[in-house]
């Protein structure tokens, strides 16, 4: 999206056609999942619709199933191939674009596929806070002690960004919503954090990593480092320490993969399935393609040791994606291209209302300021003046009034009441 958006800016209309190809018809700003989840950020302001901001490209809602660059076309099923029945459809191209990003990285684990919650999306993310607000609901009214204890163990599993983040947000929601229950206080609920490596949050520091352990610790948040899911068959987390936890709640979050879509490919991918690109974004080897973000194997020029390579994350995708966009516009005119390069500023995260770490230009922040930092930040990151405007009236809001804490759980399946009005003739309010 950042780079059609430059492209469009940049190039005049006579100039190229620009088509951009999403199975979604929005852009996620993916470091505000946690707080949707949590209810501080509707849904709806994560998210940036693509029809609105790139309205001088094509829009196609549809996705690549595989791309023969030597010919220069993708194969794309839209929305409307399976309606049709024709099957997929070629698009053929002059420059291609390659940022489909990442996806969620699962492992053989038993029981991991039938029980396992991901946190990549906002439909996941929505959907898990009304899960986990439910299982308020269930513990609240049930008289077995088995279901009422299962209900209130949440394990998260990874202690990255999106691990510890949904968890301490999602902790902080369920604490503040458990006060409206008569017979749930906060010390009935279970939640743990599984982590395979030794340190959280890598991306702060080891001594950042280490007060988010002991903060998150002294909220009654069990913290396994160097302990691994080894199964969750029949709602049971069997941890490698031999502890076993009866759950409702498995959320996955322990790390990605390249998207499926570079190995339906004919570009050149390296060890780790990504593109293999040049510092000018190019995919090395291979004219007129080019790749960002979680997709590309970018040499990282800021960095001291040599070979390494940029790291998948928002901070060098979206300044990739700006760079990319000028030297394709370069490209087209005969103009030189230029290096990416930049230096890593630092990182923040978030630990839940008003607690955050942060490590900025060497320095270690924590608490209030470090929370503050987070949210700045991002406000300043997310796209379009209208997304900024509104996210910041949704805090300022949530600063003056009570926090929501209603689950919406029938929005995952809106026709279930009128299919059972339509098979029983009656309404569920009449019975």
């Amino acid at each position: 999206m950042y780079s059609a958006l430059r492209l469009q800016r940049k190039l005049k209309r006579d100039e190229a056609r620009i088509v951009v190809v999403d199975p979604e018809p929005y852009m996620t700003y993916q470091p505000f999942l946690p707080e949707a989840a949590a209810g501080s950020i509707s849904p709806r302001h994560v998210v940036v619709p693509l029809r609105r901001v790139l309205d001088r490209c094509q829009v196609v809602i549809g996705e690549a199933k595989s791309i023969d660059h030597a010919k220069r076309t993708a194969t794309i099923s839209t929305l409307a191939s399976a309606e049709e029945g024709t099957g997929s459809v070629e698009l053929h191209y002059d420059e291609l674009v390659l940022a489909p990003g990442s996806v969620s990285r699962t492992l053989p684990i038993p029981g991991l596929a039938d029980y396992g919650i991901g946190f990549k999306t906002v439909e996941e993310a929505i959907g898990l806070r009304n899960h986990v607000l439910e299982q308020l609901d269930i513990a609240s009214s049930t008289r077995d002690p088995d279901v009422r204890d299962a209900a209130l163990t949440f394990v998260f599993v990874g202690g990255g960004y999106a691990g510890v983040e949904a968890l301490a947000e999602l902790e902080d929601m369920a604490r503040y919503a458990s006060r409206y229950y008569h017979n749930i206080s906060a010390d009935d609920m279970k939640w743990i954090l599984v982590e395979a490596t030794g340190r959280i949050l890598p991306e702060v520091g080891a001594d950042m990593g280490k007060y988010a352990v002991r903060e998150l610790r002294s909220r009654n948040i069990d913290v396994r480092l160097e302990t691994r899911l080894e199964s969750c068959e029949d709602r049971v987390a069997v941890l490698s320490d031999g502890s076993r936890y009866p759950t409702r709640t498995l959320v996955w979050t322990a790390g990605v993969k390249p998207h499926p879509v570079l190995a339906a490919t004919d570009l050149p991918l390296n060890g780790r399935g990504r593109l293999a690109c040049t510092p000018a974004l190019r995919v090395d080897g291979a004219d007129h393609a080019w790749a960002a973000g979680d997709a590309a194997a970018v040499p990282d020029l800021a960095a001291d040791e040599p070979g390494k390579e940029c790291a998948p994350n928002a901070q060098h995708a979206v300044r990739q994606a700006k760079v990319l966009a000028e030297n394709i516009i370069a490209s087209l005119r005969g103009e030189p291209v230029k290096d990416y390069e930049h230096s890593y500023a630092g990182s923040v995260a978030s630990l839940g209302l008003h607690k955050g770490v942060a490590q900025v230009y060497g320095r270690k922040i924590k608490g209030y300021p470090a929370w503050f930092m987070h949210r700045t930040y991002h406000l300043s990151r997310v796209p379009t003046f209208n997304r900024k405007a509104r996210v910041l009236a949704e805090w300022t809001l949530a600063g003056l009034f009570k926090r929501e804490i209603v689950s919406l759980g029938s929005l995952e399946n809106p026709r279930g009441e009128f299919e059972l009005a339509a098979g029983t003739g009656r309404h569920n309010e009449t019975t």
